[in-house]
């Protein structure tokens, strides 16, 4: 998210709170909203989830009195920079206000993290260096594996070949032809930042003529064209979470793109895929297994072994009468938490009518349906078949 969209958002009215609110009031406003939209509270609901982010975001802004100071000052200046909306002021676009966009000096919303980088922390993308140049956090990198159903619930350490923007291995990251160096922005100076004035405000923003990188390469590298950057393979060894679910991402802190000039490393989205097993399923952090029973087992209850997945097999009690369908719970033989603890394996019964049956089973069948009462059964569904 750009920083024009923090600028455009009321963080007081995303807590719930007045601006005069005291930090006491922000904290218990967060703890309850927290509660309320939390991931874990919210499984598969991608609006709460959003809406945990938001909440997330403007106490960590609002808790803290340098920054909420900062954020109050700056929506307080003409227009609050939310340009095209009623009441405005100016009434400006913040990316027509922060000129070009593309290139190598980035667009509009990333020189805004540069000028506000202090006040939003992550929101920024480069911080400035005590040389003078400013560091760059590399690009975050997305991929996908696919585990095996085991794999993917006791944990995998896997290779992954990886493709993203690095230092240029011919120019060494200068972006300057070999045997030639880069100088000094004569503009900047070496900082990457100018200062334009608006009226009674100015801002800083990445010098155009360097595009923020503080050096002026005359010569460029033929490979990156003077970028300094270019892409490179590399493969890496991920270790993937016991537990994980089909279609669910994991992120690897700092297992993306390097950083410039110092910057961190981005961080790197694996996402999931797990092949289906032939005999058993998932549901959650539980495991499910359908089991065929014969009909004597089923009217006359039994006990039977069932499977685990990657244990020895469990006796599971059939009571008498068990229906067609029917699911038990086996404790602790599911899928493990995030906590290390274990889900359930879910039996679900599947009543087994045979094909084919010799003379005396057909015999006793025949007994048994006549005792059976199948009329008396459907009566009740046949009555209520005939009402309007």
């Amino acid at each position: 998210m750009s920083t024009k969209d923090y600028l455009e958002k009321d963080y007081y009215k995303v807590l719930g709170v007045s601006k005069t609110a005291s930090q006491d009031e922000i904290k218990k406003a967060y703890r309850r909203l927290a509660r309320k939209y939390h991931p874990d509270a919210n499984k598969g609901d991608a609006d709460a989830e959003d809406r945990f982010k938001e909440v997330s975001e403007a106490y960590d802004v609002l808790s803290d009195e340098k920054r909420r100071k900062e954020y109050d000052t700056l929506r307080s200046m003409p227009g609050g920079f939310r340009g095209g909306q009623p009441g405005g002021g100016f009434g400006f676009d913040l990316g027509d206000l922060f000129g070009q966009t593309g290139g190598a000096g980035g667009g509009a919303g990333e020189r805004l993290g540069d000028l506000f980088g202090g006040l939003f922390g992550r929101g920024g993308t480069r911080t400035t260096t005590g040389a003078g140049r400013r560091a760059r956090r590399g690009t975050d990198v997305e991929t996908e594996v696919t585990l095996s159903f085991g794999k993917s619930l006791s944990g995998a350490t896997v290779p992954l070949r990886l493709t993203s923007e690095a230092a240029c291995p011919h120019c060494r990251g200068t972006g300057a032809r070999s045997g030639t160096v880069p100088r000094v922005c004569p503009s900047c100076e070496g900082t990457g930042l100018e200062t334009r004035n608006l009226g009674s405000f100015g801002f800083q923003e990445p010098c155009k003529e360097c595009r923020g990188r503080g050096l002026v390469v005359d010569d460029p590298c033929p490979n990156c064209r003077g970028s300094g950057r270019a892409a490179g393979t590399r493969t890496i060894q991920a270790r993937i979470p016991a537990g994980v679910k089909d279609g669910q991402k994991i992120r690897l802190k700092g297992k993306g793109a390097p950083g410039e000039n110092g910057g961190p490393a981005g961080d790197l989205y694996v996402n999931i895929k797990v092949r289906p097993h032939p005999v058993f399923g998932r549901s959650g952090d539980n495991l499910t297994l359908t089991v065929p029973v014969t009909f004597p087992e089923a009217a006359l209850g039994a006990e039977i072994k069932v499977p685990t997945f990657g244990g020895q097999p469990v006796t599971l009690r059939l009571p008498e009468g068990t229906p067609n369908g029917r699911t038990f719970r086996v404790r602790g033989r599911g899928a493990t938490r995030r906590d290390g603890t274990k889900g359930d394996l879910l039996v679900t019964v599947e009543v087994h009518v045979p094909q084919k049956v010799d003379d005396p089973t057909r015999e006793a069948l025949k007994r048994l349906r006549a005792a059976g009462g199948g009329d008396e059964l459907r009566g009740e569904l046949l009555r209520q078949a005939r009402e309007e």
